[in-house]
C-alpha cells in the first residue's frame, strides 16, 4: 500500500513499515522482515523500520532497516571465509535476496558477559538465583554487566511468532534429536569463529561485541550456512569500551549502541512481560535512531547515507526491487 503519511520535511513520517508487494509471490510477515520465497530458490528480505523488543513490534525507528541490512552486508563480507552465507545481492539499501536454505531449529547465542534483560538472558536469570544454566554452572558473586570468564554458548530453541524462545542445552539439543552431535560441534566451532571476528573488528573500532546470536541453515548441498542477519545492533549488544571501566565502577549501566538502549527505557517504566507497553515518544525514537546510525559508521567505518526526502522510502524500494526482478514487475 502507498506510503498515505509521507511528509517530506518529517524523519519519523518516511517510515519503511510495510514491505508487502503484492506483485511478488508467497509474501511472509516477520516483526521486523517481510519476504518472499521465488520459485527459483531465492528468498527476498525487506528490511523495514519496525522495531521489536520483548517479541512484540513496539514502533517504527526512521532508518532503522536501512542500519540492519548494511551492518548486517558488511558483517557477511567480514566472515564469509570462516563460514558460507546465504547472499545472493542487495538491490537496495533494505533488501537482501538470498538462499533459501532448511533452516536449523536452534538459534547460537554467544556470551562474553553477564548481561541482558530478556527473560533468555543469562543476568535476570542469575538473578533470580539460578547458578545452573544453559548447561554452565557460574559461580556466586558475579555483578551484572562483568566479564564472563570465557565465551560461552547459551543456545535457544526458536519460537513460533509472537511466542518466546526457550533456554536449552547442548546435551538436550542432541538428546531431543533437534541436532546431530556432528552439527552441533560444527555450528559451536562455526559460532565461535564468527563472533572471535566480529569481537576483534568491534574492538578495534572502539566496541565492545557483547554478545550476539546467529542463525544457520543447510543449502542444497548439504551445507551449513549462516543465515538471517550478522552482529546487527537487532542481533547482538555492543557497547563503548572507552567508557566501560568507568561506568561499572560507578554501577552504571554501559553506553550501548543498540536495541538494549530501548529496552531499558521500556523496563524502567513497565514490566514489559505483564503491563501495556506506553507509547514512545518522537524524539525518543529519533535518539534510539541516531544510535542505530552511530553504531554501523563506528562498526563498519563508512559514512551512513541517508535516505532521500523527496519521497517515501517505500517508493525507492520498489523502484530497486522492479529493477533486480523485472519477471514480477511488468
Amino acid at each position: 500500500m502507498p506510503n498515505e503519511t509521507f511528509n517530506p520535511n518529517s524523519v519519523l513520517d518516511n517510515c519503511l513499515t510495510d514491505g508487502e508487494f503484492p506483485e511478488l509471490p508467497n509474501f511472509q510477515r516477520g516483526k521486523v522482515r517481510d519476504s518472499y520465497d521465488l520459485p527459483d530458490g531465492r528468498r527476498v528480505m525487506i528490511a523495514t523500520d519496525r522495531q521489536s523488543a520483548f517479541d512484540i513490534v513496539l514502533a517504527a525507528v526512521p532508518n532503522k532497516g536501512q542500519v540492519l541490512n548494511e551492518t548486517a552486508k558488511f558483517w557477511f563480507e567480514k566472515t564469509a571465509d570462516i563460514c558460507p552465507n546465504h547472499v545472493v545481492d542487495f538491490p537496495d539499501p533494505n533488501v537482501a535476496v538470498a538462499k533459501r536454505l532448511d533452516m536449523l531449529p536452534i538459534e547460537m547465542v554467544v556470551r562474553d558477559y553477564m548481561t541482558g534483560s530478556t527473560v533468555t538472558s543469562i543476568w535476570p536469570m542469575y538473578e533470580r538465583g539460578e547458578r545452573m544454566m544453559y548447561g554452565h554452572e557460574f559461580p556466586d558473586g558475579l555483578a551484572r554487566n562483568q566479564k564472563l570468564p570465557g565465551t560461552i554458548l547459551t543456545p535457544t530453541t526458536k519460537a513460533a511468532q509472537g511466542d518466546h524462545d526457550a533456554p536449552i542445552t547442548a546435551t538436550e539439543i542432541v538428546e531431543q534429536n533437534l541436532l546431530s552431535q556432528k552439527v552441533w560441534d560444527e555450528l559451536a566451532e562455526l559460532s565461535l569463529a564468527i563472533f572471535a571476528r566480529g569481537r576483534e573488528i568491534a574492538a578495534a573500532n572502539g566496541l565492545i561485541l557483547v554478545d550476539t546470536k546467529y542463525e544457520f541453515g543447510v543449502d542444497g548441498d548439504g551445507r551449513i550456512t549462516l543465515a538471517d542477519e550478522v552482529h546487527t545492533p537487532d542481533s547482538s549488544r555492543y557497547w563503548m569500551a572507552d567508557s566501560y571501566e568507568a561506568r561499572m565502577a560507578a554501577g552504571e549501566n554501559p553506553e550501548s549502541l543498540d536495541k538494549e538502549f530501548l529496552r531499558l527505557w521500556i523496563s524502567a517504566r513497565c514490566d514489559p512481560y505483564k503491563d501495556p507497553i506506553p507509547d514512545i515518544p518522537g524524539e525518543t525514537l529519533l535518539e534510539f535512531s541516531a544510535k542505530y546510525v552511530k553504531l554501523f559508521e563506528q562498526v563498519t567505518g563508512q559514512t551512513f547515507k541517508k535516505p532521500a526526502m523527496d519521497r517515501p522510502v517505500r517508493d525507492r524500494v520498489r523502484e530497486n526491487l522492479a529493477k533486480a526482478l523485472p519477471e514480477y514487475f511488468k
